[in-house]
């Protein structure tokens, strides 16, 4: 393991295993934003699909907004946050897209499809093999949600369990 990606891996530990045992700390940066500045607009970057096929993020700017969570199988956060993402999607999923990045730390792409073939997602689900998207959103974990707004402006970050997804949607979309 190179010493970038051993610093990856070590980081999302510590900070997975601070946000299991109630840091306080970390928990109120959990309630601010973090990771890419809110009112920014992300680089294009390209990751891939379960297929291999490239994907641009950028392909909904214009369109529609977006809620990203970069996740991961083994992420316990993440694995909390789930309830709050699919009652987000029941309430919004025909105004926003919501998609699934699969961080490259600790898991293959195997595992993911193995991991969906048992708890079923309606989401689109991709793979960010070197880390472009990652770097791109500046995710400091998993459980980090970014959400761009229809032109592609970032309206939101966030990091935990905690994440009031749904009023921060209703929010930008003015509802």
């Amino acid at each position: 393991m190179t010493s970038q990606k051993f610093n990856v891996w070590f980081g999302t530990m510590v900070f997975t295993a601070a946000m299991l045992t109630g840091s306080t700390a970390l928990h109120a940066q959990a309630q601010n934003a973090v990771g890419i500045p809110v009112g920014s607009t992300p680089p294009a970057v390209e990751i891939e699909d379960l297929d291999g096929n490239t994907v641009s993020l950028d392909r909904w700017s214009g369109r529609r907004p977006v809620l990203l969570e970069f996740w991961a199988t083994w992420c316990p956060v993440c694995a909390k946050l789930q309830p709050e993402i699919d009652a987000a999607h029941e309430r919004f999923g025909d105004q926003v897209e919501f998609v699934v990045v699969g961080v490259a730390v600790n898991q293959t792409k195997r595992s993911v499809r193995r991991h969906l073939e048992r708890h079923s997602l309606t989401f689109t689900v991709l793979w960010d093999t070197k880390g472009r998207a990652t770097r791109a959103f500046k995710a400091p974990t998993t459980s980090y949600v970014v959400i761009l707004d229809a032109d592609g402006t970032v309206a939101y970050t966030g990091v935990g369990a905690d994440q009031d997804l749904q009023g921060a949607l209703a929010r930008m979309l003015d509802e």
